[in-house]
């Protein structure tokens, strides 16, 4: 078996092996389905939600928002990180103030947010694209600072003007690191949607799982995680694919 079929068939077996297993406990009465309920409750439960409509309604408003936020905070950050990695002046500049505001934490500074964007859209989005900025501006950064200099300047010596060196060195020398902070951002985004959702919103899976807290009902809680970590596992894939697509140099380890 090749491996990267072997990879593939191991993504999905071990989460199949832990609900199966969280299935056996909760038949066998080892755990307490008042608070962990069998997986197949959370399966009937998300067929019922599915069927009602109430599933996908929440799900297509956290995906907007989701999409929105990815886009107006990775490309921003995508440019910076490589403008910082060109320049050495750019990156004395911004480089403090990223360092500065990056351990902030983004949950902590939503009352703020809120109370510069109000309630509506806007302010999940700006939580989604402050999660998805930094790990992609950082992780640029590196990739580009990590190109041998040697690159660059033969670059500039065949007479190569800055935007064929961004996108012929500066790009695809970064691009391993760049689907890393990718990948790391669209972890954080969605931790921070479902957060954003949870307060001043009346749609979303935050939302969904916010709402099910207040009036008890645990297995709707359980699906709207469910959801989020399917989503969590299907972009996690989708990069993987598409990462092996656009670097076939990268070693398959």
């Amino acid at each position: 078996m090749k491996p990267r079929v072997l990879d593939r068939l191991l993504n999905l077996a071990s989460p199949v092996l832990l609900l199966l297993l969280w299935e056996f406990c909760a038949r066998l009465g080892w755990i307490d389905t008042r608070f962990f309920p069998a997986p197949s409750a959370i399966f009937a439960k998300l067929f019922v939600l599915t069927q009602s409509g109430e599933l996908w309604k929440n799900l297509s408003a956290s995906l907007v928002r989701l999409g929105w936020g990815i886009l107006l905070g990775g490309v921003p950050a995508l440019l910076l990180g490589i403008a910082m990695g060109m320049s050495r002046p750019i990156r004395a500049i911004i480089d403090p103030l990223i360092a500065a505001t990056y351990p902030v934490p983004k949950s902590a500074i939503l009352p703020l947010i809120l109370l510069i964007f109000g309630l509506g859209e806007a302010s999940k989005i700006v939580m989604v694209a402050l999660g998805m900025f930094y790990p992609v501006v950082i992780n640029t950064l590196a990739g580009v600072l990590q190109i041998e200099k040697i690159y660059l300047d033969v670059g500039r010596n065949f007479g190569a003007g800055r935007w064929q060196v961004f996108r012929t060195i500066a790009l695809p020398g970064a691009m391993p690191s760049i689907m890393a902070g990718v990948k790391l951002g669209l972890g954080l985004a969605l931790i921070l949607i479902a957060i954003a959702e949870m307060i001043g919103a009346d749609s979303g899976l935050g939302f969904m799982i916010w709402n099910s807290w207040q009036v008890l009902t645990v297995e709707t809680m359980y699906v709207g995680l469910l959801v989020i970590a399917l989503l969590g596992f299907v972009f996690m894939l989708g990069l993987n694919e598409l990462e092996r697509w656009i670097l076939p140099w990268k070693p398959d380890r």
